[in-house]
């Protein structure tokens, strides 16, 4: 289940973004499909704290990696979903390198960052064990992806994926087409010469390149552009467009 060594490897890595089905029985489904993480959806979904547990307990036991985007820069959403279980944080709308920073000390115990010390919970299987054993496991297996989406975040990216402790550079292209003034032309000049400014940055600095995509085509598109770390989404979209092509 551990991916952060493929994530650090930039490695391909599959999963999916779970944004409205959030029953105990995801995380088999998507164990079975193949996938390799979840990322349960706080920004846009109706996902609650309560349930994330909860669905990060049934991931872990099945071995797949519970990640949880959070709604915003905040060390308590970070710090929590972290004692609850999370793999790996997904933070959004990421503009500045002060911004990641936070995001790196909120997520890292110290003395690398300053997350608050609580044993036993979810995040450590409720076992009670060495905690500077787990506090050194815990720093090094933590997962975070940065969501470049907006213009000011391109402007900053180089600088962004320099930073020590961020893993991943996600693309929010939709977000990124609308704060570029293209919204939702991705055969545009603008948006594949931003996509080109993220995988230099990210490259460069050993980073892997993650983004969301919504069938093959998609998914091998990015892939020959650089993207290792990719899930597939939205499963509302995914299951219409399904249950559509058998009624037609």
């Amino acid at each position: 289940m551990d991916i952060k060594n493929k994530v650090s490897s930039q490695d391909n890595v599959r999963g999916a973004m779970i944004f409205e089905f959030f029953s105990p029985g995801i995380p088999i489904i998507l164990k079975n499909s193949g996938c390799e993480f979840i990322i349960f959806d706080m920004e846009h979904g109706g996902l609650s704290l309560e349930q994330f547990k909860t669905l990060a307990l049934i991931s872990k036991a099945h071995q797949i990696a519970p990640l949880i985007r959070i709604p915003e820069v905040s060390y308590n959403y970070i710090a929590r979903a972290l004692d609850l279980g999370a793999a790996g944080i997904m933070t959004p709308m990421v503009n500045t390198p002060d911004d990641v920073l936070r995001i790196v000390q909120s997520s890292k115990y110290p003395p690398l960052g300053k997350r608050g010390a609580g044993f036993g919970f979810a995040h450590d299987d409720y076992i009670n064990k060495d905690p500077l054993l787990y506090i050194k496991k815990a720093n090094e297996t933590l997962i975070n992806i940065i969501q470049i989406e907006s213009k000011i975040a391109l402007e900053n990216v180089r600088e962004i994926a320099s930073i020590d402790g961020v893993d991943c550079l996600w693309v929010g292209h939709f977000d990124l087409t609308n704060f570029l003034g293209i919204p939702g032309d991705f055969n545009s000049k603008i948006y594949l010469e931003a996509i080109n400014e993220i995988v230099v940055a990210a490259k460069s600095n050993n980073k892997s390149l993650g983004i969301m995509v919504n069938n093959k085509e998609e998914l091998l598109t990015y892939s020959k552009l650089g993207f290792n770390m990719i899930a597939v989404g939205t499963e509302m979209n995914i299951l219409s467009r399904s249950i559509a092509q058998i009624l037609k």
